[in-house]
């Protein structure tokens, strides 16, 4: 299943700039969705590519295109390929917008949709320091643009759990066995397995203080020598793909979803 930039039915069929104005202009606009992935370049650990976010976006909606029916009128944008990686700061390879700067690109991208007349918008997000930005970006779009604008992280779906051990569920949150095996599976020349590492913060034993529920702030130097966060070691090809095929799935699954919903369907008729 290694993958290939621009071939395939998302870059063949739904990839929006290859469209010419004159078609954008003829798009059906009332159910359009248009799909902005949102990811990262910044240190994976010393045998993943600094670009794993933002392949693994690329590698995932490649697969949830195919998956789609032929006809869906659903446009996928090129990845903003940089994301908020202040976390990975000091590490080298890492490249971070600020806060203010991603917000404004994604806003921008947001006020030029509507100027084609586009209605709806899905932020797909494959880094998690992108997370709570986009969430409240999605809103503030919202407001400015009167776009219905949807969310999508697949990391959230829980597209690994048949693969993955619950330890790597519970803390396998940076270049870990998901990470790996997804990017082994796309272009193995670019991960180092020789060099892969396992590392796991200390959790403390409380209900309150965890990673995922956001309970404190933290930067990978507070949680790892390596950089990472699970365990690559564990990472093989087989897994990649089968979790590309499930996640694509999902993602599929929830595209659609968003295509078909409308906004006004949410306040009942007085």
């Amino acid at each position: 299943m290694t993958f290939s930039r621009y071939t395939g039915k998302a870059w063949d069929r739904h990839f929006f700039p290859r469209l010419s104005k004159l078609e954008v202009d003829e798009l059906p606009k009332d159910d359009a969705l248009i799909v902005l992935p949102v990811g990262a370049v910044e240190q994976h650990g010393p045998h993943m590519p600094v670009f794993t976010d933002t392949l693994i976006s690329e590698v995932l909606l490649t697969e949830a295109f195919h998956q789609l029916p032929d006809d869906a009128n659903i446009w996928l944008l090129p990845a903003i390929p940089y994301g908020k990686s202040t976390e990975h700061l000091g590490h080298p390879g890492t490249i971070t917008l600020s806060a203010t700067t991603l917000m404004a690109v994604v806003m921008d991208i947001a006020k030029s949709l509507t100027r084609s007349g586009l209605q709806k918008l899905v932020l797909v997000n494959t880094h998690g320091g992108n997370t709570d930005l986009l969430n409240m970006m999605a809103r503030e779009i919202r407001i400015e643009t009167g776009l219905a604008v949807f969310r999508l992280d697949p990391g959230g779906l829980g597209g690994a759990d048949e693969w993955i051990t619950p330890l790597e569920k519970q803390a396998g949150i940076h270049a870990g066995d998901m990470e790996t095996s997804l990017v082994m599976s796309a272009i193995p020349h670019w991960v180092h397995m020789e060099a892969a590492p396992t590392e796991f913060p200390n959790y403390p034993s409380s209900r309150y203080l965890g990673l995922r529920n956001r309970a404190f702030a933290w930067v990978m130097d507070d949680l790892s020598h390596s950089g990472i966060s699970g365990d690559a070691a564990q990472a093989t090809v087989q897994k990649g793909e089968a979790m590309t095929v499930t996640y694509g799935a999902m993602i599929a699954e929830a595209l659609l979803e968003f295509q078909a919903f409308d906004m006004k369907s949410l306040k009942k008729h007085l």
